[in-house]
């Protein structure tokens, strides 16, 4: 998944540690920041996937992925604020992806048909971070 130029392909970033280098923990809350004006023609989008069967992860929800191509709520300066935890943050239902306590977890960020800004890492997605709602 590491196309060499931009075009028709997809491009995958992954993340199984935090900002601080903790293991994703489904008991807990995070924030992924995704800054405005990502490079890709198509969409974003960001699985999480169970680090012990290696699937998607199963909630309750059956919610294991959120993407451009979804009403999402927007920080002002266009960002989106993507949250993992075993609760949704008040009034950010539609960005959440419930996670299950007790179970470790590990995102897959992709590009569709990414841009110039991913190829020179002009555009940085930066860590889950930790969320105290």
């Amino acid at each position: 998944m590491a196309p060499k130029r931009p075009g028709p392909s997809s491009a995958y970033l992954s993340a199984y540690r935090d900002k601080t280098g903790e293991w994703l923990d489904g008991g807990n809350t995070y924030r992924l920041r995704v800054p405005p004006d990502a490079p890709i023609q198509l969409f974003w989008s960001v699985t999480l996937y169970d680090v012990d069967t290696r699937a998607q992860i199963l909630n309750d929800r059956k919610i294991a992925d959120r993407s451009s191509r979804m009403d999402l709520r927007k920080n002002e300066d266009g960002s989106v604020d993507i949250y993992a935890g075993p609760r949704a943050p008040p009034g950010f239902e539609e960005n959440w992806i419930p996670t299950v306590p007790g179970r470790n977890w590990f995102a897959y960020f992709r590009f569709y048909n990414p841009t110039q800004a991913y190829f020179d890492r002009s555009w940085p997605l930066p860590d889950f971070e930790r969320h105290q709602p």
